[in-house]
């Protein structure tokens, strides 16, 4: 999943905000031709699957409408046609921190809880589908970061993969020291001033046992463990186990730099898996490589929970046909075929059991256990503005304009300030 790309069980609900979530499941309930605003899918899967549902409802059919390539254009692009109460689209793409917001400001349509078969979906995606404990949107993707490893290295230095931060630094001194190795760098993840940031954090933060915000959406960043997160991000660029360049890095240069053989360990994504396995010569290491879940301070770190989800626009005049196309989406037949066209990591459990699909993505396994394990970015109203001013204050300590505890005592007053309302 490219967008992932792109953040525990339980979603970290904001009790305190100043508006209220919409009512009911809006006044226009009709039927007929939807238009479906979502991300463009190079692999050709999601136009099939529409043209199957177009070919079942002529009546009822689908139009794709294509948002911008990145995060921030597609939010900017959705909350246009929204604060503009325009009818243009029906059925929304949004990633899974923005329902908080799009629920609270009344741009997406709360759904029968009882239409949906819900029980059939990851815990974490799904609590995060809600606000003030109904549902507003419907879990599509998900997904969590992974190590991606070079197994014939650590194999010929004798090492396993790392399960610690402190492992990981040892098996780049054992590794870079062969002959083999020579010129590469230990590690990297997604460091530039976006979203991945925002991202990467967390991930550090959860990873040292702490929270970016607590359960009631309360900042927790002046704690040991929020500050030993920010630390190992820090200490990475200091004593060389990142390479200086990765402060540039999103998803796509640290694939590259992974793909052509230029670090040793890398933490992304699962659609960059067939890419860097891909034997057209596009890539230095097919069948060179593996994945693990991502190191901690003390075991197992903990993944920022990735997505996107489907909702009804609250201003679409078709809103009963939007929600059936919802529902054909998000099904188990539909995810299951979905799943066999493309690598995007689908929402329901009983995917990652099928052995067709195991033997095709031999990363699903470790892929499902990331995504138990993995927490949703904060589900705060303003969550952007939070986003932004975390994108900021960790950009600056990895560029050392700051330090890490004046970076940590500003996001602890902002983001107190965020979480008190819209």
């Amino acid at each position: 999943m490219k967008r992932a790309l792109a953040l525990g069980i339980a979603a970290l609900v904001v009790t305190g905000c100043g508006t209220s979530a919409p009512e009911g499941t809006g006044t226009n309930d009709g039927r007929g031709p939807i238009t479906f605003a979502t991300l463009k899918d190079g692999t050709g899967t999601v136009p099939k699957l529409v043209e199957a549902w177009n070919a079942e409802h002529p009546d009822q059919t689908v139009r794709i409408i294509d948002l911008p390539e990145g995060a921030d254009g597609q939010r900017q692009q959705l909350i246009q046609q929204a604060q503009t109460k325009s009818d243009t689209y029906d059925v929304i793409t949004i990633d899974l921190p923005w329902n908080a917001e799009f629920a609270a400001r009344r741009w997406v349509t709360e759904l029968p809880r009882e239409q949906f078969d819900v029980d059939g979906f990851f815990a974490a995606p799904l609590k995060g589908s809600e606000y003030r404990g109904k549902l507003y949107s419907i879990p599509h993707f998900t997904g969590a970061g992974m190590l991606y490893y070079r197994t014939d290295l650590l194999g010929r230095a004798g090492v396993a993969p790392p399960k610690t931060w402190a492992e990981l630094k040892a098996a780049c001194a054992k590794v870079l020291a062969l002959p083999e190795a020579a010129g590469m760098s230990c590690y990297a993840g997604q460091y530039d001033k976006y979203e991945g940031l925002t991202v990467n954090f967390a991930e550090a933060v959860g990873s040292a046992g702490g929270q970016v915000t607590d359960d009631e959406g309360k900042p927790k960043l002046d704690t040991p463990a929020a500050k030993a997160g920010l630390d190992f991000l820090v200490s990475g660029f200091r004593d060389g186990t990142v390479p200086p360049d990765a402060i540039t890095y999103k998803e796509e240069e640290g694939r590259r730099a992974f793909q052509q053989g230029k670090v040793l360990f890398h933490r992304n994504w699962a659609y960059v898996h067939a890419l860097m396995n891909a034997t057209d010569g596009s890539s230095a290491v097919p069948g060179k490589f593996a994945v693990t879940v991502i190191p901690g301070a003390s075991g197992p770190g903990v993944s920022t929970l990735g997505g996107n989800n489907l909702a009804v626009s609250a201003f679409s005049k078709k809103q009963a046909t939007a929600r059936e196309f919802i529902k054909y989406m998000t099904s188990v037949d539909t995810q299951r075929t979905h799943a066999k066209g493309s690598a995007y990591p689908m929402t329901r459990t009983a995917i990652y059991q099928d052995p067709e699909l195991r033997a095709k993505y031999p990363y699903l396994q470790v892929l499902q256990d990331a995504i138990v394990g993995a927490r949703p970015r904060p589900a705060l109203v303003r969550y952007g503005d939070a986003s932004s001013a975390i994108q900021e204050q960790v950009y600056a300590v990895l560029g050392g304009k700051t330090t890490p505890e004046q970076a940590l005592s500003t996001l602890q007053r902002q983001l107190a300030e965020f979480a008190q309302g819209a």
